[in-house]
């Protein structure tokens, strides 16, 4: 589904691919769209700190490593990362990002998990398999909830759930679930199902201050505080249904992870819960304890709004300032600020092989003409780009140099970095880095490579399309 902040509808060509209940979804939100566009311009979105500043921060020391329940001592984590660089020669990755990022967010690299690579329909099976089998809680964050005949399966099987004793907690965001209809929020509410919207967009029902622009953007489903799930994967019906000849499919991707970093995701849970004012909750082993499941090193990024905690944008800073080898990055929505331009470029002009895998249709085109305005600096940089054909891509994911991963919600864009929540997992590992390159590759094999050549023979349409789209890149 379509980021926070955006309600752009998809040109009349390109309609007709789209689900239909997407361009419903469009015109009814278009009175809400208009009245967030317009608060939103008002905004001036605070500048990023520079890259150079990031390079500069201190990090002295060895980064903090949880494994079995204890803190290792700085000599083991330093020779943990050691092992884990020699791994895929990427020292100054492995080493200076993981202290970077615990120095800013001051969450601790997990060790003993197990990381599951999921795209398509496997995440949605996933899901509701290990919802089925909950036990005790589940606790549910999505910027979308949708209202389509699978979703409300979705909303059968926690009202069951419930029933069942189990306690189930849901966090829905206010302008992402705007047209679903309020009485599958009653239908969930009566079946005892704890719901919570996320900053209302009546400002009669909003519990704190009104910030129509701030918006929840993560994906988590945190099962009996034993497995955790997220990704770029709303709860909606384009993920878990059969395309036609006139809809094409969606291209997402998800983790499942089991094992003690676990804990970090049923924090951020109820780190909103709180924000938000949410009731009281039962009682419940919401933090169970957690024994290793796998050899994966985890990190957990939460990101919000405000200077210092811009998590998810200073992490692909760092990472890609480090990168040694290779950048590869799967993007849905591509509009980047200054800093992270430079960051791509400074990369593949110091040799580090960078690719780019883009979409070449978008159920916000504004955003994806805003980003291919950017592409002439990229390409005579040396950046690869890639267009995925065949699917509407809305994965949010980057590997780098064989060992460092991320899956989460984040956009490369003004919106995921300065203003919605945001939730990504950082993975450390070269079995999962493998899983990651393979699945790169795959789409590699889906897509249409751009060359400099080609696209400066562009029509003069495109060209203006660009340029007009470039124009709203602050609030894309």
């Amino acid at each position: 589904m379509a980021p926070a902040g955006r309600w752009i509808p998809a040109p009349r060509h390109w309609r007709a691919r789209l689900p239909a209940h997407a361009t419903a979804r469009r015109l009814r939100g278009l009175i809400c769209a208009l009245l967030c566009s317009l608060l939103a311009a008002g905004c001036t979105l605070p500048a990023l700190p520079n890259v150079s500043l990031l390079e500069k921060r201190p990090v002295d020391g060895p980064p903090i490593i949880v494994r079995d329940g204890r803190r290792e001592s700085p000599a083991e984590s330093a020779a943990t990362i050691s092992r884990l660089a020699r791994r895929s020669a990427a020292d100054p990755l492995v080493e200076r990002q993981i202290r970077l990022m615990e120095s800013v967010s001051g969450m601790p690299l997990v060790a003993g998990n197990a990381v599951t690579l999921l795209t398509g329909r496997q995440v949605t099976t996933a899901m509701e398999q290990a919802i089925r089998g909950a036990r005790d809680s589940v606790d549910l964050e999505t910027y979308i909830f949708g209202d389509m005949e699978s979703d409300r399966a979705l909303a059968r099987l926690l009202i069951r759930k419930s029933a069942q004793g189990v306690d189930v907690n849901l966090i829905y965001d206010a302008v992402g679930s705007r047209d679903t209809p309020a009485s599958v929020f009653r239908a969930l509410r009566r079946g005892g199902v704890h719901v919570l919207e996320f900053n209302p967009i009546n400002p009669f029902h909003v519990r704190r201050k009104w910030f129509i622009t701030r918006r929840d953007h993560r994906k988590i489903l945190v099962v009996d505080g034993r497995i955790a799930f997220t990704g770029g994967v709303n709860i909606g019906n384009v993920y878990s249904s059969t395309p036609t000849g006139r809809t094409l499919p969606w291209r997402d991707t998800d983790v499942a992870i089991r094992g003690p970093v676990v804990a970090q995701f049923q924090r951020l849970f109820f780190s909103t819960w709180r924000h938000q004012d949410g009731p009281s909750l039962p009682h419940r082993d919401f933090f169970p304890p957690l024994v290793p499941q796998g050899d994966d090193y985890v990190m957990v990024i939460g990101s919000s709004p405000g200077k210092k905690h811009r998590l998810t944008y200073e992490m692909y800073q760092t990472a890609f300032a480090a990168a040694v080898r290779y950048i590869h990055v799967t993007s849905a929505y591509f509009v980047p600020n200054r800093q992270t331009l430079a960051a791509l470029i400074d990369a593949a002009k110091r040799g580090v092989h960078v690719k780019l895998i883009l979409p070449s249709r978008s159920d916000v085109p504004l955003a994806m003409y805003a980003g291919r305005s950017f592409y002439t600096q990229l390409l005579k940089a040396g950046v690869k780009i890639y267009e995925r054909k065949h699917a509407l891509l809305h994965a949010k994911t980057a590997t780098i140099d064989g060992v460092w991963s991320t899956v989460g919600s984040t956009n490369m864009d003004m919106w995921s970095f300065a203003s919605n929540n945001e939730v990504n997992a950082i993975i450390l590992g070269r079995d999962f880095g493998r899983q990651m390159e393979a699945m790169f590759e795959h789409d590699i094999k889906e897509s249409r490579q751009v060359t400099l050549s080609q696209w400066e023979k562009r029509p003069f349409r495109e060209r203006f399309r660009e340029f007009f789209a470039r124009l709203f890149r602050h609030w894309l």
